[in-house]
């Protein structure tokens, strides 16, 4: 398997010196991308104790350090590049994920990847004119997608009837599993279904 990420020499010494000073036996580096795919994706570095890790993590076994890298993030990790540059105040660590914010989606991907996929490649675009854009808050067990309506979308009238049926339409054609859409400020579900 191709190593879907670089770290460089110097960013693997500087990990292995911080893993040391944690003083954990086995502790490796556990690599992740939050909402990949998305304008907002952060890819993050964070410790990992043994066990941490999950059942379905890629192991990388380097020269100097372990790392696990997140299953669901692995596509997004293509080309990426994690150094370490050497400065007066000692350093700092860069991860470049250029294909972090980039929808990698296919029909067996995860239902919120593809709902995100629709929202960022064919529904936010349309949006943007508006100052406005969706985001997927959360998929209930139900397959309904809570979505939150944000900048010019919000507050206006018209939401309910033109954006709400609008994208309910493209993303149910797009994606037949899914069950429907809910607003994150739709209060007439009181069941409260996202504060759980």
């Amino acid at each position: 398997m191709s190593q879907p990420i670089q770290i460089t020499d110097s960013a693997q010494d500087y990990l292995a010196e911080l893993l040391e000073k944690q003083n954990v036996e086995g502790i490796a580096v556990r690599i992740f991308i939050t909402q990949p795919g998305t304008p907002y994706a952060e890819t993050c570095l964070a410790y990992c104790r043994p066990g941490e890790e999950e059942p379905s993590d890629e192991k990388l076994e380097l020269e100097k350090i372990a790392v696990f890298l997140d299953k669901h993030s692995v596509p997004f990790l293509e080309e990426a590049v994690v150094d370490f540059n050497v400065d007066r105040m000692g350093g700092q660590l860069t991860i470049k994920a250029p294909n972090a914010k980039m929808p990698k989606v296919n029909a067996d991907s995860p239902l919120e990847d593809r709902v995100n996929y629709v929202l960022y490649s064919e529904i936010n675009p349309g949006l943007a004119a508006h100052g406005g854009e969706i985001k997927l808050i959360q998929l209930t067990d139900e397959n309904v997608a809570v979505l939150q309506f944000g900048g010019g979308c919000q507050g206006c009238a018209a939401v309910d009837l033109t954006l709400k049926q609008g994208v309910e339409r493209t993303l149910m054609e797009r994606i037949p599993e899914l069950a429907g859409i809910r607003d994150v400020t739709d209060h007439s579900d009181t069941s409260q279904a996202y504060y759980r």
